[in-house]
């Protein structure tokens, strides 16, 4: 009997000890009563429902947003873009470096200027840009499709990276699938899934309205997508994106050689005879596959100021340099605001 009592009173103290170590525990991670004054919660909204514009054009054609489906797949576009902040300011920096060109030769090609967007839905304009599928540069060219627009693609030498001379290839390449097709966004669709498809899919469906076309969802997603990056970047202030002008990437500046090279010239050789380096001349040439320059015709980007310099030391190359010339000196930087 007494031994009884000795276990129940253990088994009780126990308990309570287990009771009281439990918590302890809890009041550990409990917030005190006065926590909303020591840790004020933010009054910052969790959300914005931000809009696109009643009326829109791409290209200077109508999107036809009174149908509800055109609608629907615009707002989706456009607030997975307006959304995805980190990504609209490097769209933001890299416009300033890379647009002026892009604008100009759509002019100089009397093309609309809405077509810059489209670079940037295919590489978020990323030089180096490579997709799943084998798409390069920051127009996005297949193997096949540059060399049928005049892009030299080999072992030693791709111009899908060259970004001018894709720019004018791809500019190019849209100007004859828009006379194919007869609008911008047929063209724009088949620049996404080739001119095959869409031209399939409009004999077949009976219908030559991109809208009403049913085509790949990637497809059908590309020219709202161009469209959505459109919005977002020509109304960035109203979506809450400020960025100063010391905060953008300048346009590139260069002098511009053009040489005939009956041997390969080493490219570490060119740099350290001109005075710069090897990652220097090689992130200005990115075309250049190896670490040398082929025989042939070539165009090569060097620092502003090093073109004379590059001249000189081609010419004593006896034996390996053919022509030589200077082609563009000390290029004045394009005041961006």
């Amino acid at each position: 009997m007494f031994l009884k009592i000795i276990f129940t009173a253990l088994i009780f103290a126990a308990g309570m000890y287990t009771a009281a170590f439990i918590d302890s525990i809890k009041g550990a991670h409990t917030t005190p009563q006065h926590s909303p004054q020591t840790y004020p919660q933010s009054t910052s909204p969790v959300a914005i429902d931000f809009s696109f514009p009643e009326t829109l054009t791409l290209c200077g054609e109508p999107v036809p947003l009174e149908d509800r489906r055109v609608w629907e797949m615009l707002d989706r576009e456009f607030h997975i873009t307006v959304w995805d902040r980190a990504q609209v300011y490097m769209y933001l920096k890299r416009a300033t470096r890379y647009f002026p060109f892009i604008e100009s030769k759509l002019a100089e090609a009397g093309l609309p200027d809405d077509i810059k967007y489209l670079a940037m839905a295919e590489s978020a304009l990323l030089t180096y840009s490579l997709s799943k599928k084998g798409a390069k540069g920051p127009w996005q060219f297949m193997t096949l499709a540059a060399r049928s627009n005049g892009l030299r693609r080999d072992g030693m030498i791709d111009e899908r990276l060259n970004f001018e001379r894709s720019t004018i290839a791809a500019l190019k390449n849209l100007a004859r699938l828009y006379d194919k097709f007869g609008s911008w966004t047929l063209a724009m669709a088949a620049y996404n899934s080739g001119e095959t498809r869409v031209r399939k899919s409009i004999e077949h469906q009976g219908t030559h309205d991109y809208y009403r076309l049913n085509l790949p969802l990637e497809t059908e997603r590309y020219v709202f997508r161009i469209a959505a990056i459109k919005i977002v970047i020509e109304n960035h202030r109203q979506y809450g994106y400020e960025l100063s002008p010391a905060q953008t990437y300048r346009p590139n500046r260069y002098d511009a050689v053009e040489l005939k090279l009956r041997k390969t010239l080493g490219l570490v050789g060119l740099a350290q005879a001109i005075g710069t380096d090897y990652k220097d001349i090689k992130e200005r040439n990115p075309q250049f596959l190896r670490d040398y320059i082929p025989t042939g015709l070539h165009t090569v980007l060097v620092p502003v100021g090093y073109g004379m310099k590059t001249v000189d030391y081609l010419k004593s190359r006896s034996g390996t340099v053919a022509r030589v010339t200077l082609v563009i000196s000390d290029r004045e930087p394009i005041d961006i605001h």
